[in-house]
């Protein structure tokens, strides 16, 4: 039986394109039981503020894992495009960033900043997870790093789904709350279709594509099982590990 996501000839850069589409379509995190939950509804406060914690380590991450890929870059004109990303998350000259919109979430859902910045409280499998992800970035080529962030274009799906349906159905968010989520819309798409005009210029052997579907995939691997930590933990069977993230009272959505 042929394996999906595997490629046996060099592929165009429109196919190569296709089935890189192809692995969000299949494997990216909208398709979890987890975040179904979140647009249906059905989590409880707890389980929101157990999700914005956690998730706020991932947050955290980005700017250095997008400082680590600057850094392995040449070309000057590829730095001066990347860093960007640095900003966007980080914030400059008195703007906020990612990491501080991700904050006014986890508060605005009732978190304490100082327990969420510390990570202290996240789940061991939420920080191995964001660990893993640094170091695909860190130790696999440039290009397999790069290609790991076109999950960046499936995100606007996500986000289309959860914004307005956490809106409707849980009265204690509103779009302040929400602010992260809107710079994404744009900033999310215009990163995506520059990593993957790099990824199709570049990938020229079906060794290479290969390394790029393969790093898609653990991209998406990773941020299913940050997902699945938070499922297991706070929903079914909902066993918090010790020294984690407890509500203070389990309320209804």
């Amino acid at each position: 039986m042929r394996q999906p996501f595997r490629i046996e000839s060099v592929l165009s850069p429109t196919d190569l394109e296709a089935l890189l589409r192809s692995v969000g379509d299949a494997r990216y995190h909208n398709r979890h039981p987890f975040h179904h939950r979140m647009v249906a509804g059905d989590l409880t406060r707890g389980q929101m503020q157990a999700w914005a914690l956690n998730r706020y380590c991932y947050q955290a991450a980005i700017p250095r894992k997008d400082a680590m890929i600057l850094s392995r870059l040449d070309d000057r004109a590829l730095r001066i495009e990347w860093r960007e990303r640095v900003i966007d998350h980080d914030g400059a000259a008195g703007e906020p960033g990612g990491i501080e919109r991700w904050m006014r979430l986890a508060t605005g859902l009732g978190l304490d900043a100082q327990d969420v910045a510390s990570q202290r409280l996240a789940l061991p499998a939420t920080r191995f997870a964001v660990n893993a992800y640094l170091t695909l970035v860190e130790k696999r080529s440039v290009l397999e790093a790069i290609a790991s962030s076109l999950t960046e274009m499936f995100s606007p799906l996500a986000i289309g789904e959860r914004v307005p349906a956490i809106l409707a159905r849980y009265p204690y968010v509103d779009e302040e709350t929400l602010s992260y989520f809107k710079p994404r819309l744009t900033q999310a798409p215009r990163d995506a279709d520059f990593a993957l005009a790099y990824v199709k210029e570049h990938a020229r052997t079906r060794e290479e594509q290969q390394a790029c579907v393969d790093a898609l995939l653990t991209k998406c691997d990773i941020l299913w099982a940050m997902l699945d930590a938070l499922h297991f933990s706070y929903v079914e069977p909902a066993f918090t590990p010790p020294g984690c993230f407890v509500p203070i009272a389990e309320d209804g959505p």
